[in-house]
């Protein structure tokens, strides 16, 4: 038998590898004026299109699916290709994948700024959109297994393991959080309401940080650091524990993001649980490639690819390490809804995924060009303005959280709150997110020379598009002569996928149901009440500005905090909020029991411009919601959506609602007038301010502190 012949495809890898740099300065610039946002609210521009509310996930989605994604998708289809010893199943394919997601990417950039959003974190993309990320999403699966089924490689190394887990449980991840009802062409509700919704959004968000962000990472790791280092990975046993251990764990954690929420203790004390056995899977992978380097440590300090793997796998050991502790409920009560966990995020983001990127990026661009790299000087100054960056950012969040965190606790010796103003609290943080945007500036310059020395480095080299290769074809083996059980699964990649998916779905499953099928779970609240016409569309337009991003709307069972706001929150407060707004970081107060608090002519003024009725406030204005009219042609549509959804507004409400809405609407104008306030009754700001009176008024709340 003779070895075949076959070219491996590197203008896919070519084509990707651009594509992150590219999308990485896009993201990474955003971030840089969202963080600028919340100390100059100047830089909001003064047009809807460019809030914080609206521009911040733009910046999330840019720098998760646009760099990260582009990124994995590089070291796949490079890894693979080699692993497998075959070229990508079909080249068709590999066009359309990397086409269609750059789409996808292009129409968030378009949608998000518009306020097209579903409002769940790092799942705004509508419902158009949701169907083209499964359709490109399988494309990828079938060329990835495509070329698993023609491969010349019996065995399927560990780096191979994580893809297939990826590919499966991102897939259930995004299928079972996408289940909106459409109302039009670019509007949805969540099929979920309220505690369910919470569940099943933080069940996605956290484990599209596990498997999007962290799984092909990890297999991306497997196959890079030993090729970087020329050594093979430390420990395969360790590899198999790493790999089973942290997929069958990683999906339980999801509900530590709604510690003392309304969610049901069993499910929160579950997701402490297994928060915390995440260590050990998560050290051992870290363990498993730092050791690959043991005898090698020469080569780390000259070599600056191995610099940035070897921080890029201290900050996943950090990350991993931090995560479990902040699910401790001690911790959580003073770190969640503050900068601690923007800092805790951004360690893992910049640390683990941007210098394991960046080094990826250094070793196989050169590679594939068949030239050296322009300059390692650059290389090297990217290296550590970059660690700089990622310095100068996190330790002023941590301050910021952990200044923050403790003043919203304080009280005096006579036992009031010492800061029952939630401003003064945001003003004395300032000068630390003014340190973060150095951070964040420092690190961007990093990417900047990068993309300078990698695209010298193109000019200087020819790309080898279609690299050759042979291999000996696949031959038919005796599986009785092979010993373990896991070297025989290795041979077969369709049962390696089934048992990864029986393994994460165990426990999607545990978590999921108990809540989504047993209705006595969410008890309802007789005085809670479906939404009016008018505050359904104040609600809409409170989504489309994306204030959740700054305002939760849940009130936590803490003295410090029903002091503050008021009552505590209680699950059937919450029964037809489709979707949930609980937010996850307060840059402003919770707005849960905000309904009657304040006059219409204050919130009013506050919405025109903040500064007005909070001196110091660093909320952009919102005075175009005074000149727009209202969309009232969709009320109807709503009232309808709701209706299938559960709730229960009475059959064929939708023929008058229009009228409700219009009756309500000129009851607010009227009480605006009398403030002097002239404004039509068809305005967008009568809407929101109807829905904003109407939070937390179902349930009799005691009385609160000022803001």
């Amino acid at each position: 038998m003779h070895p075949e012949k076959f070219y491996y495809d590197n203008k896919i890898v070519r084509n990707f590898g651009i594509a992150t740099i590219v999308w990485g300065i896009i993201g990474m610039t955003v971030g840089l004026i969202v963080a600028i946002q919340l100390f100059k609210p100047g830089m909001n521009m003064g047009n809807q299109y460019t809030t914080f509310g609206r521009v911040r996930p733009l910046h999330t989605n840019a720098v998760i699916f646009a760099f990260v994604g582009n990124a994995i998708f590089m070291g796949v289809y490079y890894s693979l290709q080699r692993l497998l010893k075959a070229r990508m199943f079909s080249d068709v394919l590999s066009r359309i994948h990397f086409w269609g997601w750059q789409l996808i990417i292009v129409s968030a950039v378009i949608t998000l700024p518009l306020g097209l959003t579903t409002s769940h974190e790092y799942a705004e993309l509508e419902w158009p959109i949701d169907i083209a990320i499964t359709l490109i999403w399988v494309v990828f699966g079938i060329n990835m297994f495509g070329t698993i089924i023609k491969r010349r490689e019996r065995h399927l190394y560990v780096a191979i393991w994580f893809y297939i887990a990826t590919f499966v449980t991102i897939a259930v991840l995004h299928i079972v959080n996408s289940f909106e009802l459409p109302v039009s062409a670019f509007k949805s509700y969540m099929v979920y309401a309220g505690v369910q919704d919470a569940l099943v959004q933080w069940w996605y968000g956290h484990n599209a940080v596990a498997f999007f962000l962290t799984t092909p990472y990890l297999g991306m790791m497997y196959y890079f650091l030993p090729k970087m280092a020329n050594r093979p990975i430390y420990s395969y046993k360790l590899s198999i524990l790493h790999f089973w251990a942290l997929i069958f764990i990683y999906i339980w954690a999801g509900p530590h993001h709604l510690l003392y929420t309304t969610l049901p203790g069993w499910a929160q004390s579950l997701g402490v649980v297994f928060s915390i056995m995440l260590i050990a899977p998560s050290w051992g992978g870290m363990i498993n490639g730092l050791l690959t380097l043991r005898g090698a440590w020469d080569k780390v300090r000259d070599d600056v690819v191995l610099k940035f793997m070897v921080v890029g796998l201290t900050a996943y050991g950090m990350a991993t390490f931090e995560g479990p502790m902040l699910s401790l409920k001690q911790i959580n009560g003073i770190a969640h809804f503050s900068d601690w966990i923007v800092a805790h995020v951004h360690v893992g983001a910049l640390g683990w995924n941007g210098f394991l990127t960046f080094a990826i990026l250094y070793w196989l661009i050169p590679r594939i060009y068949r030239t050296e790299l322009y300059s390692k000087r650059m290389a090297s100054f990217h290296f550590w303005i970059g660690t700089l960056g990622i310095l100068f950012y996190a330790i002023p969040m941590y301050w910021a959280g952990f200044t923050q965190g403790l003043m919203l606790k304080e009280f005096t010796p006579e036992g009031i709150l010492k800061y029952p103003n939630f401003l003064e609290t945001t003003l004395r943080i300032i000068p630390m997110h003014v340190m973060r945007s150095i951070g964040g500036t420092l690190y961007l310059l990093g990417v900047i020379v990068m993309a300078y020395n990698l695209a010298r480095t193109m000019a200087q080299g020819k790309l080898v598009a279609n690299d050759a290769a042979e291999a000996m074809p696949l031959e038919p083996v005796n599986a009785a002569a092979e010993h373990g059980w896991h070297r025989k699964l290795e041979r077969k990649p369709v049962q390696l996928m089934i048992l990864a998916l029986i393994v994460i779905l165990i426990g999607s499953i545990i978590e999921l149901m108990p809540t989504m099928t047993i209705s006595s779970n969410v008890p309802t609240i007789a005085s809670v009440k479906p939404y009016t016409p008018l505050e359904l569309q104040g609600r809409d337009i409170y989504i489309r500005e994306g204030c959740v991003n700054c305002h939760s709307q849940t009130v936590r069972p803490f003295r410090s905090e029903t002091e503050r706001y008021g009552e505590y929150s209680k699950a059937g407060e919450f029964v037809y909020d489709h979707p949930f707004l609980w937010g996850s970081k307060r840059t402003g107060p919770d707005l849960a029991r905000e309904g009657q608090k304040y006059g219409n002519a204050w919130h009013y003024n506050h919405l025109m411009d903040p500064r007005l009725m909070s001196p110091g406030s660093i909320m952009p204005n919102y005075d175009w919601l005074i000149t727009q009219t209202l969309d009232t042609t969709t009320t109807a549509a709503k009232v309808s959506a709701m209706r299938k959804l559960g709730v229960p507004y009475p059959e064929g409400y939708e023929a008058r609602a229009n009228h409700d809405l219009n009756e309500q609407a000129s009851a607010i104008a009227q009480n605006l007038a009398k403030d002097k306030i002239k404004v039509t009754n068809d305005k967008e700001i009568v809407a929101i301010i109807a829905y904003l009176q109407r939070l937390g008024t179902d349930i009799k709340t005691s009385k609160t502190a000022n803001k």
